[in-house]
Formats: structure tokens, C-alpha cells, sequence
């Protein structure tokens, strides 16, 4: 147990509610103890859970005291009664912390389509509020765990105008994982005041910069959700540009942490790579050819092999839709050159490839040689157990 509050003004929970496998935690609440201003980034998936099209609506309010979670049930494909489910979910905080229902917030993760056990959720919620503590995040954490391996917290303090403040972060995520806003689950909690709409425009930016940079097999889910509530329980405000400047790049630096950490606890990974594309025409083209390749089934499965096939590599970026000339493109791994001009370097340099994809960790990097456009994504290998975990999923 820490000894110390993770997020001021904020009380977390987790416990079992039988929802995921017996005995799991697999429901979670962060309450706030004033009013906060929340803000949400959503699913574009036109296949919504009913968590999803909620929240999208209570969102607008700009204010919020309670979040709700479960593993388990994604509460998606589940009709009316589905969306009758995820209100009587909401409900049960409300009434229990004396709260108006529109400022409880909720999120499911797990299996689509089955159908919703809310009478377990209802038997566990009187447990969930006595659960309720200020050091109640690392099982809060371990509620919205489906094929994670680890927990994924992380904290960051920051003073301001000589006042700390704290940003709390807690993500799941580990299989249907693809940037379309955040493929995953992510909570944020911070004890600064900050108005709605900034709110909401920071997490935008952060979101832009983290999640958004992600892969681990090119699916989008349907109960995507990201969400922040900020509490000013330090009573240090952003408003002015300095502030805002150090609070974006303190959301940018603990999002871009916890998306690392999801790409490294992804379903069956074992190699954790960052694509960098530089040289294109423009960022734009720098980020679709980034996406292409570290989206290729045939590049994943290669990084798997450790094989240093460079050919399909080559082909993923000629096939992203972006302005290329492959006489112009160098390919690297780590500061290894594996292509000059669109040509291999021989035997030797392969080798010395394959030394560095035998690596846990490595960065491709592809040169194009036209201007200066860049982007970069964290990608991740293929490997046997990512299809022994989702050939199994429901079994």
C-alpha cells in the first residue's frame, strides 16, 4: 500500500463484482470530492457501447464527480436494455454518494454482444463505495484489466507559480488496439482548476500525441474512452499561456507514458518498436506512411521472426497513399543503415540488422529524402500467442 495520496481531492476503488473471471477485480469507481471539470475523447467507430453514447452526452455539461467502470462486458450490441443497464449503472453511485446522476460518468471493457449482468453490478456497488480511498487507484487500475499483464498508473507533480500540482493517469489496453482517438480505456486525474473547454483542447492535443500514436494490431474498439476531471483541490488555475504551456506538456508527457506501456504490455508482444518516417513531402504524408507500415501484418511478423526484411518495409511505405521515391529512401534499424537510395547494403550490414532486431526494443527509421516532413509511431511485433490469446478469447 503507498503511503501517500495519489491525486488530491480524488478517492479511487476496485473490487470483484463477478462480471470478468470469479474472483477478479472487475469493478472500479474514481470519485471526486467537489465538483470537477471533465472533458472526453471517444470512439470513431460508428459501433458504439452504450457506456460510450452516454458519456458522450454527460460530457457536454462539462462537469463531473464519478466515473464507473467494469471488465469483463464490453455493454456493446446490447440494445435497450444495454443502454437501460449502463443508466441503472450510473444510478447506483448517484444515489449511493448523494450525487446528480448526470455527473456520473461510466466505462465497460470486454466481450461485445453478451448480454449485460447489471444485478452483479448492483450486489457490488454497496462494497465499492465502502472501498472508496484516496490510495484506492491501484486497484481501481486492476478493475479495468481484460488480457493486461500489468497494471498500467502512473503519477506526475509539477509546481506551478510555486504550488504543486498533481496529474494522475490509469489506461487498460492490450489487444483491439489501433490510433482512431484512443483505442483503449484511460482515466486522468489532476487537482488543477482548469475550465471546461481548455479542458477539453488539452486533451485533444495530448490525446494527438500519445494514443493517437499507437498500434498493436490495427483494430479499433467500440468502447474507446478517455477522460480527465480536473478538481482544483490545489487551487493553482490554468489560465495564462505559461500555465497552459506547462500543463499541456505535463498531459503529454504522462499520456505518451502510459501509451508506451500499453504497446509493451500488448497481447503475445514481445519487440517494442518506434517507426519513425523523415524526409516526406509533409508531416501528413511523414504520418500516413509511419501508420502503413506499422500497421503491415507482413513488417509485425518479421520484427517476430527477427528478420530484417527490408523489402517489406519498403512496400508497406509505397502502398501508404504518401509521396515517395524509392531511389531515394534510406532505411535504418537502430543506427543501422539497411537500405541506401532504395538499394540493400549487402550481407554484412544484415547482419548487423539482425543483431539489433534481436533486441526487445529498437527504432525503424525511414529517410525519404524529399523535405522535411516527420511522424512517428510505436508499433509492436506478431506473435504466436497474440493468435493463441484471440482464437480463445471467449473460452
Amino acid at each position: 500500500m503507498t503511503d501517500f495520496t495519489i491525486c488530491p481531492g480524488f478517492m479511487a476503488a476496485g473490487v470483484a463484482a463477478q462480471i470478468n473471471k470469479k474472483g477478479v477485480i472487475d469493478l472500479g469507481l474514481i470519485y471526486s470530492e467537489k465538483d470537477a471539470s471533465v472533458a472526453g475523447v471517444f470512439t470513431k467507430s460508428l459501433v458504439q457501447a452504450a457506456p460510450v453514447i452516454l458519456d458522450k452526452k454527460r460530457v457536454k455539461s462539462g462537469k463531473c464527480r464519478a466515473i464507473i467502470v467494469n471488465s469483463g462486458n464490453a455493454n456493446c450490441c446490447t440494445g435497450e436494455d444495454g443502454m437501460a443497464h449502463a443508466v441503472a449503472m450510473t444510478e447506483f453511485i448517484a444515489s449511493s454518494l448523494d450525487l446528480p446522476e448526470e455527473k456520473v460518468l461510466l466505462a465497460s471493457t470486454g466481450v461485445i454482444g453478451e448480454p449485460f449482468p447489471i444485478n452483479r453490478v448492483e450486489t457490488a456497488v454497496p462494497g465499492l463505495i465502502e472501498a472508496l480511498s484516496p490510495h484506492g487507484f491501484e486497484n481501481f487500475a486492476r478493475s479495468i484489466m481484460t488480457t493486461d499483464t500489468v497494471k498500467k498508473l502512473i503519477f506526475r507533480h509539477k509546481e506551478i507559480n510555486g504550488k504543486k500540482i498533481t496529474v494522475t493517469g490509469v489506461a487498460k489496453g492490450a489487444g483491439m488496439i489501433r490510433p482512431d482517438m484512443a483505442t483503449m480505456l484511460c482515466f486522468i486525474c489532476t487537482d488543477a482548476g482548469i475550465a471546461p473547454d481548455l479542458l477539453h483542447t488539452l486533451l485533444l492535443s495530448a490525446t494527438e500525441k500519445s494514443f493517437n500514436k499507437i498500434t498493436i494490431d490495427g483494430d479499433t474498439s467500440t468502447n474507446d474512452t478517455v477522460i480527465i476531471m480536473a478538481n482544483n483541490d490545489s487551487r493553482v488555475t490554468i489560465e495564462n499561456k505559461t500555465e497552459i504551456n506547462i500543463f499541456q506538456q505535463l498531459l503529454n508527457d504522462l499520456l505518451l507514458a502510459l501509451a508506451k506501456m500499453l504497446v509493451k504490455d500488448g497481447e503475445g508482444v514481445t519487440k517494442f518498436v518506434e517507426v519513425i518516417v523523415k524526409g516526406a513531402e509533409n508531416n501528413h504524408d511523414a504520418g500516413k506512411i509511419a501508420d502503413t507500415i506499422a500497421n503491415s501484418n507482413l513488417v509485425k511478423t518479421a520484427f517476430f521472426g527477427e528478420d530484417a526484411n527490408w523489402g517489406r518495409i519498403i512496400a508497406a511505405a509505397g502502398r501508404a497513399g504518401a509521396q515517395v521515391n524509392q531511389d531515394l529512401i534510406d532505411i535504418y534499424f537502430n543506427d543501422v543503415m539497411m537500405v541506401k537510395n532504395g538499394m540493400g547494403c549487402g550481407k554484412d550490414v544484415e547482419a548487423l540488422a539482425t543483431k539489433v532486431l534481436k533486441k526487445s526494443e529498437f527504432v525503424l527509421t525511414l529517410d525519404l529524402n524529399i523535405k522535411s516532413g516527420f511522424a512517428s509511431v510505436f508499433t509492436c511485433d506478431f506473435s504466436v500467442d497474440y493468435v493463441k490469446i484471440n482464437a480463445n478469447y471467449r473460452t
